[in-house]
């Protein structure tokens, strides 16, 4: 293909394509090299040559390949023209020639049958100009001046002059011919063989003449050579031309977004790229003769392209960008074919030429960007875009039973703090494992996706019951909440679930997604980590915390809140050695709250860090003012201790109040465990070199684990009041509990606090367990820094006021019974009742032991022994602890039919 060619009309026909020279060679020249090619390779004659056509050499002398050489490569033809045009002249002569005219014809005309051998010693000697030099003496001016020589002879022995002359003339004519091209060789040849000639009849006039002709010839040979090298300049312009082509299309072809094919008029291959051959898995040899549509995958897409194709080439009209899947075995590629019909000077059609283009890496980027617009880049679970088409593709269905389903808002715990603390990183793997564990529990039942952050949707098409989704909301829950490995640390979070379902809780997109927000700030305000179902009064309820979190704001500015103090006794000697310092908030329309009120939403809304401070502020100024034996316990959250400026603000709280470090002591949950990071530890030795004591507060009730005893450099553990409570009860496992705490505490050298304490029994279950300290109603309730600083003014000795057992939760009611005592029948008042006894009025004289049966009613009963009497009242305790329903009443108590001779209340 050259330059002219690439400017072809479309409507004509240039060569076809493998006829032309430059785009075959450049196809050959990719089957063997793939990379670039080196400079001496790009603009050389030899630069195109393959392999496989070297044998063009030889056929290229008449194009001019060996001009850069005196000789042809060949010189037979001319010494059989000699030989003939001598033989001729001796038959005109009549008589055998002269020796002279005899050895000058044999030496021409063997010396040019012999130039075979000249020329191939000009070429084995790589252009030396003096071998040059002489070989054109030798093998072209000698037989030349021979043959000459030869003619003039045989004019003198009778050939006409005439003849003799013209035979010359054809003889160079025949020289110009050889050495075209060629212009020393020619001129030489001129020459010598009209000098041979006139040596014949030598004198003036001849020598004049041939001084004459040398002249005359040199000037047509500069006329030649100038035309020669102008034709050489514009035959190297071609090439240039041509080369840049060549260059261009097989960078273009290399690239892999392009190549070239040719068919002819019968739709049959007639030319294809190299590449596109070794990508279909064939060879370009086999490939040429099939039809243009043997590229296609016969796939259904496939199918449509190929009937595409057969229009346009039976039409003989130009396609462009048809995209097809290429035929490519094992893989998936698409290309777009672009053609053109080909007309020759004669406008007969002569087939198709075109090119294609690779669109594989265009149709991956579109499939990436249409899967970017519909699912999560990070998780790959489906995005919000998706997850809202999915929901109003279901609520919108023809059929109204199609329209039902349930949505299940998921909202991780605690996942702030892991980004935090370890990095956004981290969080990021975090959420690709949460995705994962989320994906397994729902499998083909329903749709996950992630919205953002860390909020995660579920869609459950159909009619679900609630029992079913409370227990699928349960599973992800346990399934979210078990501990992570996160760059080979442990992590643990948590889930809340809101639940909603549609038509029940809402007919639109907008409807169900509001109400499930709702149902999940519900199952967060239940305390995490549990999952709550829509209902109408959820609005009310999120409208209240709203504005809740709006007054708590202000509350500190305005004096709301207030430190109350519960005094910490010493069991041994039950002195007074410390208070708790726990915050309340007198609310001005509200009253006063209690701390699992509004620590939610000050957690939620990002304000427990600025309470945390004004609360180590305040009981520390409080401190200040109390005796230097007494200290004081502030609750510190996992929000604050994972600030790094927890030990700063604690410093600057006891240096602005000159409280002696030792007498502040810090109570920190177990939740800060749940990411075991190195930041950990540092806070824990920032903290102790400030000089204050680590209590562990509430200890067994989260995430437990020994580790972090043995890394944390606690002074105290708090046994929480849920292991205290029932502890004295008979069957009771709270006590081994408790005993094995305080055990391990006594051998880290720790203090033991039990928290909660409220009856006698369990003051002295608690001390006989080995408990060193102790707090709870039977010694304080709360008070505030006024009656707090008078208390720790004074003796510091507590006694115990209290109960003397616990006892079950009690039902206040007023209802009529029969009791049966030794065979008499009694009408009675049950005034209130509990699992394990109830209190009994109208029976007298009832003495502390005796055996009573309560008739409820005709077919309900239940005995028990009198505990205490007192008057008309006594206390009775049931020999079998009542069953509650699921809704805590008694099944005793359901059944309202009345007892014989009485009347029911």
């Amino acid at each position: 293909m050259s330059g002219s060619t690439l400017r072809t009309d479309h409507n004509r026909a240039a060569p076809p394509l493998a006829e032309r020279r430059p785009l075959a060679l450049v196809a050959d020249a990719g089957d063997k090299q793939s990379g670039p090619r080196r400079q001496e390779d790009r603009r050389t004659p030899d630069r195109l040559l393959p392999e496989q056509v070297a044998g063009l050499r030889t056929d290229a002398t008449g194009l001019g390949l060996d001009r850069p050489f005196y000789l042809p490569r060949q010189m037979h033809g001319l010494a059989v023209s000699i030989f003939f045009a001598l033989a001729i002249g001796t038959v005109m002569m009549r008589e055998m020639p002269s020796l002279p005219m005899a050895l000058a014809a044999l030496v021409a005309v063997t010396i040019f049958a012999a130039g075979g051998i000249f020329s191939a010693i000009e070429r084995h000697s790589g252009k030396h100009r003096v071998l040059q030099t002489m070989l054109v003496a030798v093998a072209v001016v000698l037989p030349m001046a021979c043959a000459g020589f030869a003619l003039a002879m045989g004019i003198g022995a009778g050939v006409p002059w005439q003849w003799a002359v013209a035979t010359l003339v054809c003889i160079n004519a025949a020289a110009a011919i050889l050495f075209s091209g060629r212009m020393v060789s020619l001129f030489c040849a001129k020459l010598a063989s009209w000098a041979g000639f006139a040596m014949a009849a030598p004198g003036l006039v001849t020598w004049a003449a041939l001084a004459g002709m040398a002249a005359t010839l040199a000037l047509i040979a500069r006329i030649e050579w100038r035309a020669a090298e102008r034709r050489r300049v514009l035959r190297d312009a071609r090439e240039r031309v041509a080369a840049r082509a060549e260059d261009i299309l097989r960078s273009f072809e290399e690239s892999g977004q392009g190549w070239f094919w040719e068919s002819d008029r019968r739709g049959l291959l007639t030319y294809i790229s190299p590449k596109v051959a070794r990508v279909l898995g064939r060879g370009e040899a086999e490939m040429v003769g099939q039809p243009l549509g043997i590229i296609v995958n016969p796939g259904a897409s496939g199918l449509e392209a190929e009937r595409t194709l057969s229009f346009h080439l039976s039409a003989r009209s130009a396609f462009e960008d048809v995209e097809v899947r290429a035929a490519a075995p094992g893989e998936e590629r698409w290309w777009a074919l672009t053609g053109r019909p080909v007309y020759d000077n004669y406008n007969n059609f002569c087939g198709f030429r075109g090119h294609g283009t690779d669109l594989t890496e265009q149709r991956r980027s579109e499939q990436q960007v249409t899967r970017l617009a519909h699912y999560d880049s990070l998780t790959g679970l489906a995005n919000r875009v998706q997850m809202s088409q999915v929901l109003e593709q279901i609520l919108s269905a023809p059929a109204r039973r199609e329209r039902a389903c349930a949505v299940l808002m998921l909202d991780l715990d605690r996942f702030k703090q892991v980004n935090d603390t370890l990095g956004h990183p981290a969080g990021d793997a975090l959420l690709k494992q949460v995705a994962q564990r989320l994906e397994r529990v729902i499998g083909a039942q329903g749709r996950c996706g992630r919205l953002g952050g860390d909020e995660f949707k579920v869609i459950i098409a159909g009619e679900q019951p609630r029992t079913r989704l409370e227990m699928i909301a349960q599973e992800i829950i346990t399934s979210l909440s078990k501990p992570y490995s996160v760059n080979g640390q442990s992590v643990v979070i948590g889930a809340s679930v809101g639940i909603a379902r549609a038509p029940v809780d809402g007919t639109t997109c907008d409807e169900i997604i509001r109400n499930v927000d709702l149902a999940l700030y519900a199952a967060k305000d239940a305390g995490r980590g549990c999952c709550r179902f829509y209902a109408a009064d959820l609005h009310a309820a999120v409208e209240e915390r709203a504005a809740l979190e709006q007054d708590l704001r202000d509350a500190v500015a305005r004096g709301e809140l207030q430190l109350f103090y519960q005094p910490v006794v010493y069991a041994a000697s039950e002195t007074i050695v410390g208070f708790e310092a726990l915050m309340r908030w007198q609310h001005p329309t509200r009253g006063a709250l209690s701390p699992s009120k509004f620590v939610p939403v000050a957690e939620d809304a990002g304000l427990i860090d600025r309470l945390g401070q004004w609360a180590l502020r305040t009981a520390c100024a409080d401190l200040a003012k109390w005796p230097e034996n007494i200290s004081c316990s502030v609750n510190v959250s996992a929000l604050q201790f994972a600030n790094p400026e927890l030990p700063t603000i604690i410093a600057n709280a006891l240096a602005h109040s000159g409280v002696d470090p030792a007498r502040l002591e810090l109570e920190i949950t177990e939740s800060v465990f749940l990411n075991d990071t190195a930041g950990i530890e540092t806070m824990f030795r920032a903290l102790k070199d400030l000089g204050v004591r680590l209590a562990l507060d509430d200890f067994g009730t989260g995430y437990s684990s020994l580790g972090y005893l043995r890394k944390a450099p606690f002074d105290r553990i708090k046994i929480d009041r849920s292991f205290v409570r029932g502890a004295s009860e008979q069957g009771s496992r709270n006590g081994a509990i408790i005993a094995s705490i305080t055990s391990l505490a006594e051998v880290l050298q720790m203090d033991t606090t039990a928290e909660g304490v409220e009856t006698h029994d369990e003051l002295e279950l608690v001390r006989l367990l080995g408990c060193s300290h102790v707090q709870g109603h039977i010694y304080f309730t709360p008070m505030n820094a006024a009656e707090a600083g008078a208390l720790a003014s004074g003796s510091l000795i507590a006694k115990p006021s209290g109960p003397q057992s616990a006892r079950a939760e009690r039902k206040v009611l007023l209802r009529r019974v029969a009791v049966m005592h030794k065979g008499v029948r009694h009408n009675a008042t049950l005034r209130n009742i509990s699992e394990g006894g109830a209190m009994i009025e109208g029976l007298w004289s009832m003495a502390q032991g005796q055996v009573l049966r309560v008739d409820f009613s005709a077919t309900q009963s239940i005995t028990g022994q009198v505990r205490w009497s007192s008057e008309n009242c006594v206390g009775i305790e049931f020999h079998l602890p009542l069953k509650r329903r699921n809704d805590g009443s008694y099944a005793l108590l359901r059944n309202r039919e009345a007892l014989p001779g009485t009347t029911a209340a």
